[in-house]
């Protein structure tokens, strides 16, 4: 029969988080989850909704909302406001802030830091506090709690990766010939050499596997922090994010980097170009600069009052 829906329509309500299955009336709905976690009873509601209003069907993105095929056109408000009484709403489309990513590192053993409730903080303060900030393209965050990348970081327009830097006591040392902490360095930063523990800084990821491992407490702590990469990128044209030079230890400052990398892209970010690209033309280094300084943050409601980037470069 193919689509009878005029284009500006379908391009109205993809703004609401419907997506159209191609040549049809019908529609996916996005519906947006707090990190992917939803309680029992939205699930309900969900699995309610995609049985009156769709095909029954519920799927999953990459970015861990729920999708409900086959909402016919004329459906879409009705859903929209059955899913509502259980405070469910849809989105997540566009050249906004996306929904953010976030791994177990609240309940995993490797997790350095409560993922859940710093992607929470992201979600309110970015996802839904930004909602209606123009950017030149889609901007992805992910928050992972350790080294181990479990939900790529380094692929998002901006990835936090927890961290937990050894403070070393190296008059504690005794030179062992068996080193415990030589021996669980996933990284092989750490060697025994004349008598002596060296951690090599540079191949060390502050997984902090090491700290509390030595008999003799060479190692006895460890310092919390956060690393950010910026620039990732996945898709055609993949781009590995880059760290910034260094190890954010307050949360504060963590978010106000975040806010201040969001309102740099606004700001500086060709409309249409993601912040991969963004980067690579303005120069890592001059980002750097500006995002560890605070005249961005000094300038935001200038940055946010700008009419800029009125038709973005997200097609989806």
């Amino acid at each position: 029969m193919g689509c009878t829906i005029k284009p500006e329509e379908i391009k109205r309500v993809k703004g609401l988080g419907f997506l159209n299955n191609k040549g049809t009336d019908l529609f996916n709905g996005r519906v947006i989850t707090v990190n992917g976690k939803i309680t029992a009873e939205q699930t309900k509601v969900i699995a309610e909704a995609a049985e009156k209003f769709g095909n029954g069907d519920v799927e999953f993105t990459t970015r861990l909302t729920v999708e409900v095929r086959g909402i016919h056109f004329d459906n879409i408000e009705p859903f929209r406001e059955y899913i509502a009484k259980a405070g469910l709403e849809t989105g997540g489309t566009g050249s906004l802030v996306r929904p953010v990513v976030s791994c177990k590192g609240t309940t995993c053993q490797y997790g350095l830091y409560d993922t859940f409730d710093l992607s929470q903080k992201i979600h309110e303060r970015f996802y839904k506090g930004y909602h209606t900030v123009k950017l030149p393209h889609k901007f992805k965050i992910a928050t992972g709690g350790c080294p181990n990348n479990c939900v790529k970081p380094d692929l998002n327009d901006l990835g936090i990766i927890g961290q937990l830097v050894p403070n070393v006591e190296e008059d504690a040392c005794n030179g062992c010939k068996k080193c415990q902490v030589e021996t669980i360095c996933p990284m092989n930063a750490a060697k025994v050499e004349d008598g002596e523990l060296i951690i090599d800084n540079e191949a060390c990821n502050n997984c902090g596997r090491c700290v509390e491992q030595c008999p003799f407490d060479v190692i006895e702590e460890g310092t919390p922090g956060y690393k950010i990469y910026i620039g990732g990128r996945w898709g055609k044209k993949v781009a590995h994010g880059q760290p910034l030079s260094k190890v954010f230890t307050t949360e504060e400052e963590l978010l106000d980097t975040v806010e201040k990398a969001i309102l740099f892209f606004r700001e500086q970010g060709r409309t249409g170009e993601r912040f991969a690209d963004t980067i690579a033309r303005i120069g890592f280094e001059e980002v750097e600069k500006q995002l560890l300084a605070n005249d961005i943050l000094e300038r935001k409601q200038e940055i946010l009052d700008a009419q800029l980037h009125l038709v973005g470069g997200a097609t989806c």
